[in-house]
């Protein structure tokens, strides 16, 4: 019986060390929370791997979803690292921050998210980490897209939003759109929320002060509590504008801001690129290219208001 175990205990250790492993890319992809405006990046960015030759039979994905829980999140880094990925994928924000934070040398390809010196990822000179990449936004467009509330609320004096003070980008947009509706001219209540369990009531709060029109900031509460923010607003004939276009599908009633699918999918490139010649030599974080203004044809209706051609009608 001993030489029968023996027999089978080589055997078996035989097969697992002649048996082929895979080749295959590990890309190990993270979401902060599921939403329909960040799912679109990722789709983007599967997308461009797939156009460029790296589809589900030539790459392993490695997904986790953290549920907007930061410890969930870091777990979740903690098993993609353990499994040694070709790359790590980062949607939005802070599963940008936290990756660079886990890891020094496993490529980080980042989408949804700020330049990193406005992420606080430079370091005293001013540099990005060596291993991140992906595509970035700036805050300038948050002017921009502010403004369309004055350009077709004319008459408009009042802007209210939330933002959660624990988001470094929401914290960084809401000192960008105090100044610019100081220069405008217009008066803006905000009113901090925490998580979304709290964004009903804050909004309530918030329509009591009998603002003209919502800002909706690029902020993962607002991301996740958007159809609530929108049937308050809707109760109180109060038209919703923001800085996302994928929000504007979502009920808000127009925006100028960078197309999510589009963001994702130069994102993807980038990793493709990388796929492909295994170095990543002539990459660094880039500006997102591809800005639109999109309405909502639906909500413009019942707000009685007017888009020109310079605008996209989404649904």
């Amino acid at each position: 019986k001993f030489m029968k175990y023996l027999f089978y205990s080589f055997l078996l250790v035989f097969i697992s060390c002649t048996s082929p492993k895979s080749n295959k890319p590990v890309i190990g992809f993270i979401d902060q929370l599921q939403d329909e405006t960040l799912e679109k990046a990722k789709t983007g960015f599967f997308d461009a791997l797939k156009q460029n030759g790296f589809d589900s039979s030539s790459i392993e994905v490695i997904y986790r979803n953290a549920q907007n829980d930061q410890p969930t999140m870091l777990q979740s880094l903690d098993y993609i690292i353990s499994k040694n990925p070709t790359l790590i994928a980062t949607n939005p924000t802070l599963p940008t921050i936290s990756a660079v934070q886990k890891t020094k040398t496993i490529p980080i390809f980042m989408m949804v998210s700020p330049r990193p010196d406005l992420a606080k990822l430079t370091d005293a000179a001013g540099k990005s980490p060596a291993n991140l990449f992906g595509t970035y936004e700036t805050l300038d467009y948050l002017d921009t897209a502010l403004l369309l509330i004055k350009n077709v609320l004319p008459n408009a004096k009042k802007v209210g939003t939330i933002y959660n003070q624990s988001e470094p980008q929401s914290v960084d947009a809401l000192a960008r759109i105090e100044k610019t509706c100081s220069d405008a001219g217009l008066v803006l209540i905000k009113m901090p929320v925490n998580n979304s369990s709290e964004t009903q009531l804050v909004v309530a709060s918030l329509l009591s002060e009998n603002i003209d029109a919502f800002f909706a900031l690029p902020d993962n509460t607002v991301f996740s509590s958007m159809e609530i923010i929108v049937k308050s607003c809707d109760d109180k004939n109060v038209p919703v504008f923001t800085s996302e276009e994928g929000l504007v599908s979502r009920g808000a009633v127009a925006a100028f801001g960078a197309d999510m699918y589009q963001w994702g999918f130069q994102s993807g490139t980038q990793a493709a690129s990388f796929l492909k010649s295994k170095s990543t030599s002539g990459l660094a974080p880039e500006i997102v290219t591809v800005r639109r203004r999109v309405y909502n044809q639906m909500k413009a209706e019942q707000f009685g208001l007017a888009f020109d051609s310079t605008f996209t009608s989404v649904k």
